[in-house]
C-alpha cells in the first residue's frame, strides 16, 4: 500500500506542476503581467488552458490526499516538493529561459528545507484523535485574523503587492484550510453516528472564506511571477503552517522532545522560506520583468 501511495504522490506532483504551468501561462496571457481583476478572473473561467490547469491541480490534490491517508506523512509529504522541480523545468522550456544558478540554489533550499522540516516534525509529533471545540474555535479565529490581514493588504496594496506576498498569503491560508479539512473529516467519521451534525458551521464558513481568498492570491501570483514560485510557496509554506498549528494548538508535540530538535525544525523551516524569498527575487523571469519595467519607466521619463 505504501508503494501505491508513493506512486500517487509522484503522479500528483506531476499534475500539480503541469496544472500550475498551464494556469500560469493562461493568466499571463490574459493580464500581460498586470494585476488580476474580477473581470479577468471571469474571462479565465472561459479559457480552456486555464480550466485544464484547474482540473490538473484538483486531480493532483486529490491524489496527494489519498496518498496521505494511505501512507505515513514521512513518506508522502517530501515527494510533493518534486512538483517544484518539475514546474521549474517545464516553465523554463515553455518560456524559453535559462535557469540561473541563483534559481537552482533557491529551489534546492526550498526542497531540502521543507523535506527536512517534515521529516523532523513526524519524529516529534503524535496525532491528536480528538479535537475539542475550544481548539477548533481558536484555529478558526486565527484564520479569521489571517483572512482579515491578507484581505486588507490585497485591497490597500492591490497594484503594489509582490508575487511573494501573494504566495505567502496563499500558503498560510491553505495551511489553515488543510488543518480544518482534517478536523471536519474526523467529525464526519466520528463513531457517534451524527456525521454532519458534528461539524461546526463556523469551520465551514472559515474554509470557504480562506479557500476563496487563497485561490485569488494564487491566481494573482501567476500574473506577477513564474508558476514555479507559486508551487514553491504552496509546497513550503502550507505544510509548515499546518504542522505548526498541530504542534502549538492541537497539542501534537510529544512530551519527550529535546530542544535540539525544535531548533533543527526552526532552522529547516527558515531554510525553506529563505529559498522561497530568494526564488521570488532571483528567478530569471522575475529579473526580466524588473528590467523591462525599468526600461519602460526610463522611456516614459524621457
Amino acid at each position: 500500500m505504501v508503494w501505491v501511495a508513493v506512486l500517487l504522490a509522484v503522479l500528483g506532483a506531476f499534475c500539480l506542476a503541469l496544472g500550475a504551468q498551464k494556469q500560469g501561462s493562461a493568466v499571463k496571457a490574459d493580464t500581460g503581467g498586470l494585476a488580476l481583476s474580477s473581470n479577468g478572473f471571469l474571462r479565465l473561467l472561459r479559457n480552456p488552458r486555464w480550466v485544464i490547469g484547474l482540473l490538473l491541480l484538483c486531480l493532483g490534490m486529490a491524489m496527494n490526499a489519498v496518498a496521505l491517508v494511505s501512507a505515513p506523512l514521512t513518506v508522502v509529504q517530501p515527494i510533493g516538493a518534486i512538483a517544484l522541480v518539475i514546474t521549474t523545468v517545464v516553465n523554463a522550456r515553455d518560456q524559453d529561459i535559462t535557469i540561473n544558478r541563483a534559481t537552482m540554489v533557491s529551489i534546492a533550499a526550498c526542497v531540502t528545507g521543507s523535506a527536512l522540516f517534515v521529516l523532523l516534525a513526524v519524529n516529534v509529533t503524535q496525532e491528536n484523535h480528538h479535537v475539542n471545540q475550544e481548539d477548533e474555535l481558536t484555529i478558526v479565529l486565527l484564520l479569521a485574523l489571517a483572512v482579515g490581514v491578507f484581505g486588507t493588504l490585497a485591497v490597500m496594496f492591490r497594484h503594489r503587492m509582490s508575487a511573494f506576498v501573494y504566495i505567502l498569503g496563499a500558503g498560510v491560508l491553505f495551511g489553515f484550510v488543510a488543518v480544518l479539512t482534517r478536523i471536519i473529516g474526523k467529525h464526519l467519521l466520528d463513531p457517534n453516528g451524527l456525521f454532519l451534525l458534528n461539524v461546526q458551521w463556523y469551520s465551514v464558513v472559515a474554509i470557504a472564506a480562506a479557500g476563496g481568498l487563497g485561490s485569488w492570491f494564487v491566481q494573482s501570483a501567476y500574473s506577477g511571477g513564474p508558476p514555479d514560485l507559486v508551487i514553491a510557496g504552496l509546497t513550503v509554506v502550507d505544510p509548515i503552517v499546518g504542522i505548526a498549528i498541530g504542534i502549538v494548538i492541537l497539542g501534537e508535540l510529544r512530551p519527550d522532545v529535546h530542544a535540539v530538535m525544535a531548533i533543527a525544525m526552526a532552522a529547516a523551516a527558515s531554510l525553506a522560506i529563505v529559498g522561497v524569498i530568494a526564488l521570488s527575487r532571483h528567478h530569471p523571469e522575475v529579473t526580466k520583468r524588473k528590467k523591462d519595467a525599468r526600461k519602460a519607466a526610463g522611456r516614459a521619463s524621457h
